[in-house]
């Protein structure tokens, strides 16, 4: 009978993994300690304004007056009234603002990939460059330079709009110039070997393959320039009263509603400058909530 396995056999032992020593462990452990704080450090005091805005403001918001009525004959010593009227005109900006920046900032951003060579290329990259980094202020007072001081016109809700393009048209650039160039070139030139041109390549392959990040950062910038208050103080006067009307008087805003209510030391425009400052933050929530959505439905 032969048996199995020899009597002096040595049994087969995998290597040692030898245990981290302590200063390794050490090392470690700092970055990620600091990784966490740095966590905490960012969201507390988000989680902490969140708390407080929602505690002080929803009760209003839980009103339909809120929504459907405006400030119009209301004191600051009297409770009531909506902000419909803010409502109405940050939305009617932020539409004027999206359809006068994002087509000139898709085709700049187009440009930029598909055709940016030489001089002129660098130039409008570092003019992006430049607007990224001006401070809303800035864009305000040249807007008021140009539209009521050289122009002579009034103030109105349209020049609030072109000071707010100023600060989209970077954001949307860079946003739709870096969903560009993740399209793979492959893409295109499978194209370009069926005989299809260049124009044509970018209009039917290449914007709709980075269509939803394009939304998305279309959204994002946005949401963004939604919450500016200098262009607003600057050339769109408060009003209590409902403006549809672009072009002429005053127009209302969520962001110029929270200003001046709260230069007010009574609980009742207390408590709507916190009502406002919720509602605008629910609307930039909605807006980034609508980028993640048409980014994730909407891939090709």
């Amino acid at each position: 009978m032969t048996s199995i396995a020899a009597a002096g056999a040595t049994p087969l032992i995998g290597p040692s993994i030898e245990r981290p020593s302590r200063a390794r462990e050490i090392r470690n452990a700092i970055p990620t300690d600091l990784i966490w704080t740095s966590f905490f450090a960012a969201v507390v005091p988000l989680v902490w304004i969140l708390y407080t805005v929602i505690t002080k403001g929803l009760s209003l918001l839980l009103s339909s007056t809120w929504w459907l009525e405006s400030q119009r004959g209301i004191t600051v010593r009297h409770v009531g009234g909506g902000a419909y009227h803010a409502i109405v005109g940050t939305l009617l900006q932020a539409t004027v603002t999206a359809l006068i920046s994002v087509p000139i900032a898709i085709f700049t951003a187009v440009y930029l990939v598909e055709y940016g060579r030489g001089r002129l290329a660098r130039a409008v990259s570092f003019m992006v460059d430049i607007l990224t980094g001006i401070p809303s202020i800035v864009a305000a007072l040249f807007i008021y330079a140009l539209w009521v001081t050289t122009l002579g016109l009034d103030r109105a809700g349209f020049s609030v709009s072109l000071a707010l393009v100023l600060l989209m048209l970077p954001v949307v650039v860079r946003s739709t110039e870096e969903m560009l160039r993740l399209v793979p070139n492959e893409l295109r030139e499978a194209s370009y070997a069926l005989g299809v041109p260049k124009w044509k390549t970018i209009s039917r392959v290449v914007i709709p393959t980075a269509f939803s990040g394009i939304v998305t950062g279309v959204l994002l910038g946005l949401a963004r320039v939604i919450g500016e208050t200098a262009p607003l103080l600057i050339l769109g006067p408060y009003t209590k009263e409902i403006n549809f009307n672009l072009f002429s008087g005053n127009m209302a805003a969520l962001p110029t509603m929270i200003n001046w209510d709260r230069t007010q030391s009574l609980q009742p425009a207390v408590d709507r400058t916190w009502a406002a400052a919720l509602t605008l933050i629910l609307l930039v929530l909605l807006l980034n909530i609508a980028g993640r959505v048409i980014a994730r439905f909407s891939r090709v």
